[in-house]
């Protein structure tokens, strides 16, 4: 048996399902070589807070039915970057050797992260600053980490933006619609492009492709040529207007999200076509959900695989999907690698082959 370890773990950044798998692998992982494990809460805001804010997991606390929930059982944030944390008077403050501080009080042998790119981006200058023996497991619905295949949370958004258009297309045919999807993709259009393949949409508008309304548009006039009285558009949060600029919400604090391309193209497509045309928004009901049965298995390998990296003492990788199965890389290099939709990747060519018009 290897020497018994304390391991901490948080969650950082957006939401998303199978959060809780991968904690309660890595509690039943540890469990079996007789480590402890303590649940950091809100990301690093809890190494901030004196006494730290930790929840003791053990396997009475990862039961079964948390490997079902959505979210995280740890809670999360996407906010207040520790090396320029904002202070109530309007300030920033560099409080990262606070965090750090907060991790050797605890006395951990290491720390797994789940993040995606902006979360590993900061977990790992503290862990460079401060000696944080650091794995990281990649999360984020967009898929949009480099190095890795999958992360978590990825298979469920779609999952859900698929059911949306299989309830969106029986009342399109009933009121002879054009029925267009906003789905989330911060920056890569990897969920548009899937759920609509999978989905059977007529357009699919990702970020990564260029489009035209008269494209669009001939596109609609050839699904009705068929006899066919609806279509389905999907579109990606990151598409921009055809000036090239996103369209983003002002949200409570100032920052900005995208949000509300759906209903600029709505209405592109209604004026174009005269079709009487629809807009849903799914928004963060793509993060709520319970975990697909694919994020539950892939969320339990990775943390099964993010104990045994510790139990090796390799540190500063990152777990990854790739060629079915599980490997680990180099945090540096997981981040460096932005992962958008390659144009001629396989999904591409499957849309273009079936007729999808990418708008282009």
């Amino acid at each position: 048996m290897a020497a018994k370890k304390r391991i901490g773990i948080l969650t950082s950044g957006g939401d998303c399902a199978g959060l809780n798998a991968v904690i309660r692998s890595v509690v039943h992982r540890a469990a079996g070589q007789g480590w402890e494990v303590l649940g950091i809460r809100e990301g690093t805001q809890g190494l901030l807070d004196r006494p730290a804010r930790t929840q003791a997991l053990d396997l009475q606390t990862v039961d079964g039915a948390m490997m079902r929930q959505g979210g995280t059982i740890l809670g999360t944030t996407n906010r207040g970057d520790p090396f320029a944390y904002p202070m109530p008077d309007g300030s920033v403050k560099d409080r990262s050797d606070e965090i750090i501080a907060g991790y050797r009080e605890l006395g951990l042998d290491a720390l797994i992260g789940i993040g995606g790119d902006g979360s590993f981006a900061i977990l790992r200058k503290l862990a460079q600053k401060g000696g944080i023996n650091l794995v990281g497991v990649p999360k984020t619905i967009d898929n949009d980490l480099g190095a890795t295949e999958l992360s978590v949370g990825f298979d469920t958004a779609v999952g859900v933006a698929v059911e949306a258009l299989d309830r969106l297309q029986p009342t399109a045919a009933s009121h002879q619609r054009v029925m267009v999807l906003e789905v989330m993709g911060r920056d890569a259009g990897h969920i548009a492009l899937a759920a609509g393949i999978a989905g059977g949409a007529d357009v699919i508008l990702i970020p990564e492709v260029s489009y035209s309304v008269e494209r669009i548009a001939a596109k609609i006039q050839e699904v009705r040529s068929t006899g066919r009285n609806f279509a389905l558009v999907v579109v990606s949060e990151a598409v921009r207007t055809l000036e090239g600029s996103g369209i983003k919400k002002a949200l409570q604090g100032g920052e900005k999200r995208y949000g509300g391309i759906g209903d600029y193209i709505g209405e592109l497509i209604a004026d174009a076509t005269g079709a009487e045309t629809r807009v849903t928004v799914l928004g963060h009901v793509q993060r709520g959900s319970p975990p697909s049965p694919r994020d539950r298995l892939v969320a339990s390998a990775f943390g099964v695989h993010a104990v045994d990296l510790i139990a090796e003492g390799r540190f500063d990788r990152m777990v990854a999907w790739s060629n079915r199965g599980v490997i680990d890389v180099p945090i540096e290099e997981a981040i460096r690698k932005y992962a958008c939709v390659e144009l001629d990747s396989a999904l591409v060519r499957t849309a273009r082959g079936l007729g999808i018009s990418l708008g282009d």
